[in-house]
């Protein structure tokens, strides 16, 4: 099969021809690699391309010195990628490599020119996929098929695959939401080496954790895939309280999926208090404003509600950001709002302009008000008559309720 679609085509740049260029000269092959090659399969333009070559690392940095092409970022370079800068762009080129040694972290690896033993050692068959700059595919594994297919599977043996990186259990999830049409459609071996690997995810790093989780839970089947994954025995190796509250988590997830919740508005459903934010933190190392998020909704799920008895029921939100001091109470509350499947509220929110409080501790001074704990007093007394009116009322009004 050859590919010419114009999403291929538009790659090719004054960077990647000169690239090319160097390659053919120097008389290696130079292939896209791995999730273009799956992203330009399903007609979108990727993100970010990788290569992979047969030829070294060392080969590679002759080749570019003689051709006067800058170097930069060393660090990949003991796994076989260098790092070439072109025309104001990245090209990461990586040696085809075969995985001596691995220890469901970390792989050591050895170089080789067989294109199929690098897509061997991949985790998922359509990920394991190489285009050649002519539009070749190169597919040993039966990943197009798959993908046509909307079928997510290991690259041969789930159980050795999943031996090799425990996190590549997170990867099946993850990918599972991108690629899959149907909720419920994995195959039982691959499910089966999940469960008896799960144990391997203790061992692997918070950080690395976050990263695949906070995608699958915005993707599609979110739902279906965190309750399997209970089902799996995989929360309490992950971050996750053991005993989640997986049908709240079904409910927020039907409410807020077509609204671009972020992760942690989904995942917050899981959590049934303070102490088991704090807990997953320790473990996942999310970020400081992906955990107070979490503490927020959490703490106001249920008491901080839309007026039942009242015209104006965005009134308690508008009513909490204006005693609130913090910056990013407004996009708290449209996370909450999505948590509560308020849709109507949360357009509503989303358009709100903050009006501005018009008195000031200055105009009290100017009043003969002196003390500092009278007008922090009084001015709480005014911002309430204000709220009331619905920040109708301006500052004449206001300070004609002032008593001296």
């Amino acid at each position: 099969m050859q590919l010419k679609t114009s999403e291929f085509q538009s790659l090719f740049n004054d960077g990647l021809n000169g690239l090319a260029e160097v390659f053919e000269k120097h008389q290696h092959e130079l292939r896209i690699a791995g999730g273009a090659v799956r992203d330009l399969l399903s007609g979108k333009r990727p993100e970010d391309v990788d290569f992979a070559t047969t030829a070294t690392p060392e080969e590679m940095k002759c080749m570019f010195q003689s051709a006067g092409i800058r170097m930069i970022n060393n660090k990949g370079e003991k796994h076989g990628t260098i790092t070439a800068r072109l025309h104001n762009e990245n090209f990461e080129v990586t040696t085809l490599r075969v995985d001596v040694q691995t220890d469901g972290r970390h792989a050591e690896v050895e170089f080789t020119t067989d294109w199929q033993k690098d897509a061997e050692r991949r985790d998922l068959t359509i990920n394991s996929m190489f285009l050649g700059l002519d539009g070749t595919l190169y597919d040993y594994f039966k990943g197009y098929e798959d993908l046509q297919n909307r079928k997510v599977r290991f690259v041969g043996s789930a159980e050795q695959r999943i031996q090799e990186d425990f996190l590549r259990i997170l990867r099946y999830f993850r990918f599972y939401g991108r690629v899959a049409l149907e909720p419920d459609d994995h195959e039982s071996e691959t499910l089966a080496a999940i469960r008896e690997n799960r144990r391997g995810l203790a061992g692997i790093s918070g950080e690395r954790i976050w990263v695949e989780v906070k995608k699958m839970v915005v993707g599609n089947h979110a739902d279906h895939l965190l309750e399997l994954m209970y089902s799996l025995d995989l929360a309490q190796y992950i971050g996750l309280p053991p005993d989640g509250n997986v049908e709240e988590m079904k409910r927020v997830w039907q409410n807020a999926k077509d609204h671009s919740p972020k992760p942690m508005t989904i995942l917050a459903s899981l959590l049934r208090c303070p102490e088991e934010v704090e807990k997953m933190d320790l473990r996942l190392k999310v970020s400081k404003e992906e955990k107070t998020l979490a503490l927020f909704l959490v703490k106001h799920r249920r008491e901080l509600r839309k007026s039942q008895d009242k015209p104006d029921s965005l009134k308690p939100f508008t009513d909490f950001i204006i005693d609130s001091r913090e910056l990013d109470t407004q996009s708290k509350l449209c996370e909450l709002l999505k948590y509560q499947g308020e849709e109507k509220l949360l357009a509503e929110l989303s358009r709100w302009s903050i009006p501005r409080f018009p008195v000031s501790g200055h105009d009290l001074r100017k009043m003969g008000v002196t003390s500092g704990k009278e007008i922090g007093v009084t001015l709480q007394k005014l911002r309430d008559i204000w709220k009331k009116s619905h920040y109708q009322m301006d500052k004449d009004e206001l300070l004609s309720y002032v008593k001296l």
